[in-house]
Parts: C-alpha cells; structure tokens; sequence
C-alpha cells in the first residue's frame, strides 16, 4: 500500500476541509425548500373571485422569499375554476362552494384526484347606496321577492310589494324608486351559495320547478366583484351582494344591509367578524382551495406554497384581505387534512 505523506497529504486534507466547509454553507442558504436549492417553476391557481384576494396575497408573500416561482391567480368564479382544474389545466382551483358531485365525476373521469383545504369564513353581504335611507333589513323574504325567480320584470322596489305581501315578507311596503341589481353572475360561487343559502328552500316551498330556481334572470351581471361594488355605489337605489371582504374594503361607498330570516328565528343582524364566526349572520359560508395530487407530489413549488398558504402567515392573509379566520380547531383540521393528503372531498361532504 502507499502511503501519502508531506505535502500532499496536507493538500488533500485542506481539499477535504473545502468541501465540507462548502457543502455545509450551501445546506444554509435553502429559500425554504428542504433539498437546500432554490424553488423555481410556476403555479396557475383559478377560481373564486372572492378568493382571489386570499391567494394573490399569499402569492406575493410566497413568492418574496421564493423568486423563482411565478404564480398566476386569477378569478373567473368558482364554476370556471372547477372546469379548468378538473380539464387538468391549474394547480390549485379557489372556490367559494363546495365542489359539486357532477364536477367530482368530471374531475375523477379526467384522472384527477384533489385534496380540499378550507381556509376561511366569509359573509355574503347584501348592499345598496349609501343614499338609500329606506331600507336597513331585508329578510330571505325580501330577498326572495325583490331576487328570486318569481321577481322577473320588477323595474321597482315597490313592483314587489304584492309577492311579498303574499309571502308574508316583514318589510314591506318597499318604496316606490327604481330597483337597479347588480350582483355575481351564474360562473360565480358567490351567485351559487346566495341561490342555495336564501332562495333555494323558499323557491321549493312554493313550487318553483327545480331547472327555474334561480334568481331572476334580468340584472347586470358580473365576475369582477370591483364592477359590482361599482354598479351599487352608482345608483341611489340599488341592491346587490358581494363577499364581505369586498365590503370592508369599500364600505365608504357602499352600505351594507342587515339580514334576518325570521323563519329560522334570525332578527335583523349585521355582517361583521364576530357575527360571522359564530354563524349568527344568516348568509355565512366557507371558502376553500383545492389541491391537485399529481401538481403536489410532481412540483415541489406547489407543496412549498400550500405549506405556506397553511402555516401562521398564510392564514393571517385571510383577515388581512377583509374575510374572518377559521376557529384554531378548524384551521388544524386543514392541516391536519394536508398533511395526510386526504383525497377527495373529505370536510365539504361531511
């Protein structure tokens, strides 16, 4: 055997040093992946315009610690989100309603397989002008009458006084002032859980056909919750509904109505954190993400970011945006349901 001895040795101990010194300072600097390289690729996420806010913050948090990933978010409604994540086309899908049974068969006969996160609450808010000083509380109802299926053609708030007045609607007589709506559009979740929230069980109770329930049909309809908040702030007489979150961020031009649903014993309440949490707000709803398997397991970028979106920062995003946090039980029922990468919809069906 040979032996290496002098100066060579010496020169292959300091070679051995470097390397160790090299490898150990390059373990540092690991931009929070655990290969110790800096994350790259990119992340489509659509769905839920009122979502939207959620993961766009997350993304530009996400991404100011993570450069090489680029993340687009977009907001089409909830719907459009479905059909393009289980066409196979996004990561990550935002929704403002539970994914729908059909859209869980189009997903599995398409070969894609989820996990559903919830990540927050949200208060459907029902809005009209600041100028509107006759009106405070509308009850389902109301809400019925003035919205729903049977109100098609009513170009005033007082066209509807004879449906509610046969319904037994609590705020009538409405005034005699033009009826202007501007609301969510059927691609939108928000437009899907008002429908299943107030309109649905009064819509059965009088008969209404299943296809026809819906609400009426003649209304300026929009994906851009900016647009409506526009259309509301514009007209003294107006009514419509947004996510809360775009309320809060615009209550200086808009007014929110308190809602009650004295069918349920529900007196006229306002839509704030507190009344949402609790679920005293009769129009309160979940909100989620949903994960594509193959994109979690195949793009570290997508696992990183969801870790994120999960962890202490990323939640506080769902309040920065104007929407109210889970309770701590549930937000650990989300991780928990992350971490064991539960497939399907496991809390929506429950």
């Amino acid at each position: 055997m040979t032996r290496v001895t002098g100066k060579p040795l010496r020169l292959l101990l300091l070679g051995l040093v470097l390397v160790l010194v090299a490898a150990a300072c390059g373990g540092d600097d690991d931009n929070g992946d655990e290969g110790g390289e800096e994350l790259s690729g990119e992340i489509l996420i659509s769905g839920s315009s009122t979502v939207e806010p959620i993961s766009s913050l997350n993304a530009e948090k996400f991404q100011s610690e993570n450069s090489g990933v680029s993340i687009s978010v977009d907001g089409p409604g909830s719907s459009d989100g479905f059909e393009l994540f289980c066409n196979g086309e996004t990561d990550i899908s935002d929704a403002s309603r539970p994914i729908a049974e059909e859209e869980v068969e189009i997903c599995a006969d398409n070969g894609i397989e989820f996990v559903e996160l919830k990540v927050g609450i949200d208060g459907i808010t029902v809005l009209t002008s600041p100028e509107n000083g006759d009106v405070e509380c509308l009850d389902f109802l109301d809400l019925y009458a003035l919205l729903g299926p049977e109100s098609e053609g009513f170009g005033n708030w007082s066209d509807a006084n004879d449906l509610a007045g046969e319904m037994g609607a609590p705020n009538t007589p409405y005034p005699d002032v033009p009826l202007e709506v501007t609301a969510p559009g059927e691609e939108s979740g928000t437009y899907d859980s008002f429908i299943e929230i107030v309109l649905e069980g009064l819509a059965e109770e009088r008969e209404v056909p299943e296809d026809d329930i819906a609400t009426r049909p003649d209304y300026t309809a929009s994906a851009n919750d900016n647009v409506i908040i526009e259309g509301i702030s514009g007209s003294p007489s107006s009514l419509g509904w947004v996510g809360y979150a775009f309320f809060v961020n615009n209550s200086d031009v808009v007014k929110a109505l308190q809602i009650s649903n004295e069918a349920e014993g529900v007196d006229c309440t306002e839509a704030n954190d507190e009344t949402i949490s609790s679920g005293e707000y009769p129009i309160a709803r979940d909100l989620w993400i949903y994960i594509k398997e193959e994109s979690f397991e195949n793009k570290p970028e997508v696992e990183a970011f969801v870790d994120f979106y999960l962890g202490e920062e990323g939640f506080t995003s769902v309040n920065e945006v104007g929407y109210v946090d889970l309770a701590e039980e549930d937000k650990q029922i989300t991780v928990d349901n992350w971490e064991a990468g539960e497939l399907g919809p496991v809390i929506s069906q429950e």
